[in-house]
């Protein structure tokens, strides 16, 4: 799915074209409607005291800024294909890890960027502690990643697939 290499980021087209309609929706219908319930909440009276405006004014500002993000990362974008399915563990992988070895003490997330987090599956960076120390491994390999009180852990990749979502 994404593999970020300093500006660059990977994306599969399906990806990409997700991306770009959220961009496009964020800067036109969803612009106008942000400004219809500004405009709508102004015209109650004191903007000091109105809860309304506030809040449209701040929902504003956060869909500005997702434009901003969203646009930045597709001008970077370079599409390219989804990860092969050889069970190696890289950006776009779905993988499943057991701490310290122990295959009842296991976990299942998705090694992408943030912008394909969802409440579907949990969503770790490639870039995090955890990302780096899996990526490259495959099934059967262990691999070490250090915790934020600085100890490290250990974990055994029980599997990698493409992600499918």
């Amino acid at each position: 799915m994404t593999q970020t290499s300093e500006n660059v980021t990977w994306l599969t087209q399906e990806a990409y074209n997700k991306l770009k309609d959220e961009l496009e929706y964020l800067s036109g219908p969803a612009r106008t409607e942000i400004a219809a319930k500004i405009a709508a909440a102004r015209e109650e009276g004191d903007l000091r005291e109105n809860g309304g405006y506030h809040a449209a004014k701040e929902e504003q500002g956060k869909q500005e800024l997702r434009v901003r993000q969203l646009t930045q990362l597709l001008q970077n974008a370079k599409v390219g294909e989804a990860p092969a399915d050889d069970g190696i563990v890289e950006p776009g992988m779905v993988v499943t890890i057991a701490f310290d070895g122990d295959e009842d003490d296991t976990m299942t997330f998705l090694l992408a960027s943030r912008e394909y987090a969802s409440g579907d599956i949990e969503t770790y960076s490639p870039q995090s502690p955890l990302g780096v120390g899996v990526h490259g491994k495959k099934a059967g390999d262990d691999a070490e990643y250090e915790l934020p009180n600085g100890k490290m852990a250990m974990v055994r990749i029980l599997s990698a697939k493409p992600y499918a979502g």
